[in-house]
């Protein structure tokens, strides 16, 4: 072999032992996830309208179809979890959830049954309000949920007290009181009965959170009703045994309607359902706006369907309750980021259609003072009947009426 050839030779080998870059990404050829058909509002729309639509259900046969028997309701509910989730858990990958939690018979007992009872009471307290409160009114004083749930982890020592944060919810509380002192149509016991519901959901939130802290005992929603409805069936049907049962009579059950009963049942699971999948395709601040947006619906709903006055002093507090739990689960960094981009997609949006901006900052405005002005007369307002004025002027005139 020549000298040309052998330099040719080794000048050659390097290029065979060199990298050389791929003619196609790697990355590329990796299978990608399938996208979801469907967009997050569509799960947003979805809860908003069972978690309202359970509600109204409620209230519907409770006080408009006169079924006053709360706690049998509660029971159905349960016991149609109860079914459902066994269902679920042995025909469909929905509570696959549930071979992670290393659950055993010690942790049911001291664990799943306390946080079970609380559940079960705070039920019975909810639909026992219906007999006595609005809709508007029940949605207004659970604003105060955060506030019971805060105290309630301070008790439990999940966390230390702190004046600061507790001056964060003090808004809350205020905006309740104005709202309490506004309600035109107030019930005591009703009151009472809604304020012991949310202590006992508070108390059930505070254990569950005590609970999950742990990594093997994470449970979605649907996994934890899997392990808590049989519980609070169990307990509230031996309160409805001895409370409710004696006094029903079966005319009231075909009043209602058996299918309007399994109507009410479907509803209140596929609630559950419907939340797994929007804390899967959402976040804590969709969360958060959605529970806000929810109850400011149901509110207007209970306004339209059952005519449920509002005063203007009851508006006003309970804007600053939905304001105050809005800092509460945000604070107030996250709000001046959002403000902020709200502030230059309005100003955008203005610089495109400056009309429509002007439009809707004048509609705005009219109904607002609207609803407050109008909220206000009937309270404050005083009676007005002008007949009264003719008859007593046409009396000092000696006019007297007749043919």
């Amino acid at each position: 072999m020549g000298v040309d050839e052998k330099s040719r030779t080794s000048g050659e080998s390097p290029r065979a032992t060199s990298p050389v870059l791929p003619t196609v990404n790697p990355a590329a050829e990796k299978p990608q996830p399938p996208k979801d058909s469907l967009h997050p509002a569509f799960y947003v729309a979805t809860w908003i309208g069972l978690s309202s639509s359970v509600i109204l259900f409620n209230k519907w046969i409770l006080d408009t179809l006169n079924f006053r028997y709360p706690v049998l309701l509660t029971t159905w509910h349960l016991a149609f979890a109860t079914l459902m989730t066994q269902l679920l858990a042995r025909y469909s990958t929905l509570l696959d959830g549930r071979k992670t939690v290393k659950m055993s018979g010690r942790v049911y007992l001291r664990a799943i049954v306390p946080i079970g009872v609380f559940f079960s009471l705070s039920l019975i307290c909810g639909n026992l309000t219906y007999l006595y409160l609005s809709v508007a009114f029940i949605q207004m004083l659970k604003a105060t949920t955060p506030v019971a749930v805060l105290i309630s982890s301070w008790c439990l020592g999940l966390s230390q007290p702190s004046l600061k944060v507790f001056l964060n919810v003090s808004a809350i509380v205020v905006g309740v009181i104005l709202a309490s002192i506004g309600e035109i149509k107030f019930v005591m016991i009703g009151f009472l009965f809604q304020m012991a519901g949310i202590v006992f959901e508070a108390l059930r939130l505070t254990m569950v959170q005590r609970l999950l802290s742990s990594a093997e005992y994470k449970m979605d929603p649907l996994v934890s009703l899997y392990y808590f409805a049989p519980v609070c069936a169990a307990m509230n049907f031996v309160v409805a045994l001895f409370w409710e049962v004696p006094k029903i009579q079966m005319v009231e059950v075909y009043n209602v309607g058996l299918f309007t009963f399994f109507l009410n049942g479907l509803c209140a699971f596929l609630l559950n359902v419907s939340v797994v999948f929007l804390i899967g395709k959402g976040s804590a601040l969709v969360m958060t706006l959605c529970g806000v947006l929810k109850d400011v619906m149901l509110v207007v709903a209970s306004m339209i369907i059952w005519g449920t006055p509002v005063s203007g002093l009851q508006f006003f507090g309970y804007s600053i309750a939905l304001c105050g739990m809005v800092y509460y689960k945000l604070g107030f960094d996250a709000i001046k980021g959002y403000a902020g981009e709200g502030q230059r997609q309005w100003a955008e949006f203005g610089a495109r259609r400056p009309v429509m901006r002007k439009v809707i900052v004048i509609a705005g405005a009219v109904v607002f003072i609207f609803v407050l002005l109008g909220g206000l007369a009937p309270t404050y307002a005083p009676e007005y009947d002008p007949t009264k004025y003719i008859s007593d002027a046409s009396s000092k005139l000696g006019i007297t009426g007749g043919a």
